[in-house]
């Protein structure tokens, strides 16, 4: 079992194998660190910040940890926390990964603070039905589906603030998961800066999004083209998608505060047709958006519309909201 003994790593040295040999806090130096790493109960991974600390593919970490959504088989990972609680990992890039950079799966308490997800294939910073997440100054690029997601937290207590996602199909994917905090992230170059989703998956568990907060974000310049039928594209297998500032499809009880929605512009067709949408996913086995509240946005310069917004039980107040449809 690890120990709280605490021992530093340097480039050339193995970071899985101070774990395995039972060290529970990891300093890591300045420098690149090739493969993988699976971290216990309790385990803190520092590393001297993002850009300076860098962990890239070598040995995969050996893990139990389910198959990754939308990946194919034998992708690797970055970081791997798999039903285990109380992790820390602070002040790290995760470049180049076949799957996920931080792949957090059944855990409880974890927190990631000036994490950096560069350039990995399926997901930037993904967690999967766990609870007690934070992810705090933190910047997720480059990545197939989500930079920073949430799947099937069906009690998230969420903590996503501080952060930056630019280049994925959508920076932040709140994914059939609630209770989840969004503030001050900064989203552009995405097809959507931050897409809040009920929908049902063959096979996945009952979902829902609840009881969540966006605000204070800037949600920019998201012009990415996601979608269709290319395996390779952003959002490959899903709806066409570009242009969208914010997107809340069959949620509930969601507050969107002060938040500004400007200049996003689709780079391709988009089955949304707005910068900021509220709507229903009943047509794909969700539910219908109600009891939500946005208020204090400024939604403004945008194509080919500001904003689509069902009215059907929303309280929209004090907004600066330009053309909408």
């Amino acid at each position: 079992m690890p120990t709280a003994v605490e021992v530093q790593v340097n480039p050339g040295e193995s970071i899985q194998q101070a774990i395995d040999g039972g060290a529970l806090s990891i300093r890591l130096s300045e420098g690149v660190y090739p493969g993988g790493v699976a971290l216990p109960d309790g385990a803190r991974l520092i590393g001297a910040g993002a850009g300076k600390t860098v962990i890239v593919p070598g040995a995969r970490a050996e893990s139990v940890v389910p198959p990754l959504h939308d990946a194919p088989d034998a992708v690797d990972h970055g970081v791997v926390v798999h039903a285990a609680s109380d992790v820390v990992v602070e002040g790290l890039t995760l470049r180049g990964f076949s799957g996920a950079g931080v792949y957090a799966h059944t855990v409880s308490g974890l927190r990631l603070v000036d994490v950096e997800s560069d350039a990995n294939r399926v997901w930037g910073l993904y967690f999967r039905e766990s609870t007690g997440l934070t992810a705090r100054g933190c910047r997720a690029a480059g990545s197939q589906y989500g930079g920073i997601a949430l799947a099937f937290c069906a009690a998230a207590d969420a903590d996503i603030a501080d952060c930056e996602t630019t280049g994925n199909a959508f920076g932040v994917f709140v994914d059939n998961s609630s209770r989840a905090r969004v503030q001050r992230v900064r989203a552009h170059g995405n097809a959507a800066g931050i897409l809040l989703l009920h929908q049902t998956y063959p096979g996945e568990p009952e979902g829902g999004v609840t009881d969540c907060l966006v605000a204070d974000c800037d949600l920019t310049g998201n012009t990415l083209a996601a979608g269709g039928d290319d395996p390779d594209a952003p959002g490959a297998a899903g709806p066409p998608m570009s242009g969208v500032g914010l997107a809340m499809i069959g949620v509930q009880r969601v507050a969107v505060i002060g938040n500004r929605i400007t200049g996003n512009h689709p780079g391709g067709p988009s089955v949304m047709p707005a910068a900021l949408v509220v709507a229903s996913s009943a047509d794909w086995g969700g539910s219908a958006s109600a009891d939500n509240t946005i208020e204090w946005n400024t939604v403004t310069g945008n194509s080919p519309a500001d904003a689509l917004i069902d009215p059907e039980g929303q309280r929209v107040v004090n907004n600066v909201i330009g053309e909408a449809t």
